[in-house]
């Protein structure tokens, strides 16, 4: 039988039709612009990270070449911006804690002294809690989507998975200590890895995922290790224990009355 030419708009009509169907289901990339796409890709990592809101139970490793201690954490989180984090275990480091109500507003709690500390800028970067993790780190806000310009460097497969390679730069009006920042995301939105390049691009230390799996509704990165790249022998882990999304967190956990002493 030979190849028949729609000729008719009974005939072109059926075929529109099923191509507005498939597309439907086959949606094409969200954003066309790249910078905007890779914006995009970044600001659904830290939500795919966060959640509307969270709870979590973590233990914390601190390895050094001659010792090693472990922490255990309670966290809350809603939003981009506010977090709590305070230590259960063991008992001399139980009670300390941060809250985050953004990335300008952070206060630790330190029981041995009882008192309540407002965190400046210029201290975000130190340690938390002695770890590899900074004061910055452990609050994970949202200011990367909005304060950095970011680049998509390429694109690779793993394991099934497309993995996105985004660099992002600090705006110049942004008061950010780092010169740039790689983030390695599955298409899932789960982060492989997290470079942190200091102001001479050179790379000081790394993120990395070690363990994925399905917790709460979705894959995630259960278990992650911060390294020092001059010393490799030094590392932070943390290990998600329990994980709860979309939990309803009463309004009085973000605040510093419950920073101090902490309630139901």
């Amino acid at each position: 039988m030979p190849f028949k030419l729609f000729t008719s708009k009974a005939d072109v009509y059926p075929i529109l039709l099923l191509t507005l169907i498939l597309a439907s289901f086959y949606p094409g990339p969200a954003v066309s612009d790249p910078e905007e796409q890779a914006r995009d890709i970044i600001k659904q990592a830290i939500e795919h990270y966060r959640g509307l809101s969270s709870y979590s139970e973590m233990t914390m490793t601190i390895h050094r070449p001659n010792w090693e201690r472990k922490m255990s954490l309670q966290a809350w989180s809603r939003g981009g911006k506010k977090t709590l984090i305070r230590v259960t275990a063991p008992p001399r480091d139980k009670g300390n804690a941060t809250l985050v109500l953004d990335e300008n507003k952070v206060w630790s709690f330190a029981p041995k002294i009882n008192r309540v500390i407002r965190i400046p800028s210029s201290m975000m970067s130190q340690r938390w809690m002695g770890s590899d993790f900074s004061n910055k780190d452990v609050s994970r806000t949202d200011e990367i989507v909005d304060k950095y310009t970011h680049t998509l460097l390429r694109t690779y497969t793993v394991a099934g998975h497309d993995v996105y390679v985004i660099e992002s730069i600090p705006l110049e009006e942004s008061a950010i200590v780092w010169g740039k920042e790689i983030a390695y995301v599955r298409d899932d939105f789960v982060e492989l890895e997290h470079e942190f390049f200091d102001q001479d691009m050179k790379r000081v230390k790394s993120l990395k995922t070690r363990v994925i799996k399905e917790m709460s509704g979705r894959m995630f990165a259960v278990r992650q290790r911060m390294t020092n790249t001059e010393k490799k022998d030094e590392w932070t882990e943390i290990s998600i224990n329990v994980l709860d999304f979309d939990r309803n967190i009463p309004d009085h956990i973000f605040t510093l009355s419950n920073l101090r002493n902490p309630r139901k």
